[in-house]
């Protein structure tokens, strides 16, 4: 099961989703609401906080979250503030009851990861990707588009046009052809 805790929340927020399974796992925890709340309403207990980068509308409910579950945040640099364990790139990843292999996608954020699980035909795409052929701000610090457009040709590269759902930091998930989506996303941010 995947839910996101932050619809429909009106304050500035990523989108966060709860990963239910073998290994309850909150990708993200937003900001500027009640998301521990969120969490006890559909889970007895969560096993671990994985990020797809540290910015702030991501990263905002952190430290309340690790606090009321007495779990550690996972994400691509252990040097900033929060963030407990590594998570190489291609290490595989369980989020829920799959495997997913996390991808380091620089372009938005230095630190930035994607993560795919083939057998189930999902994509955690973070702010890299988002639906419609946008993408994730470049103008930000750490932001370079070049490094922004060679992440998103990695993602082409690991994906199919089996990719089932793709769900992304802003916005809604996809379910409708998201490869044709992120195919879009490349030749977007080609042209802009």
């Amino acid at each position: 099961m995947i839910a996101n805790l932050a619809q429909g929340v009106q304050a500035f927020t990523s989108n966060v989703f709860l990963v239910a399974g073998d290994r309850t796992v909150l990708v993200d925890t937003g900001s500027n609401f009640d998301v521990v709340d969120a969490i006890d309403e559909r889970v007895d207990d969560l096993d671990a906080v994985v990020l797809t980068h540290t910015h702030p509308d991501h990263v905002g409910n952190l430290e309340t979250v690790t606090d009321a579950f007495d779990v550690d945040a996972w994400g691509y640099d252990p040097s900033i503030d929060g963030v407990d364990h590594a998570i190489e790139d291609e290490e595989r990843v369980q989020l829920g009851d799959h495997e997913y292999v996390a991808l380091h996608t620089p372009g938005h954020k230095n630190d930035h990861l994607c993560f795919y699980a083939d057998d189930a035909g999902v994509l955690f795409a973070g702010d890299l990707i988002f639906q419609n052929g946008s993408f994730g701000r470049t103008d930000l610090e750490e932001g370079n588009r070049e490094q922004l457009i060679e992440s998103i040709d990695r993602v082409l590269e690991w994906i199919d046009e089996d990719l089932a759902e793709m769900h992304t930091g802003h916005g809604p998930s996809v379910t409708t052809d998201p490869y044709g989506h992120v195919e879009l996303s490349a030749r977007m941010a080609r042209q802009a």
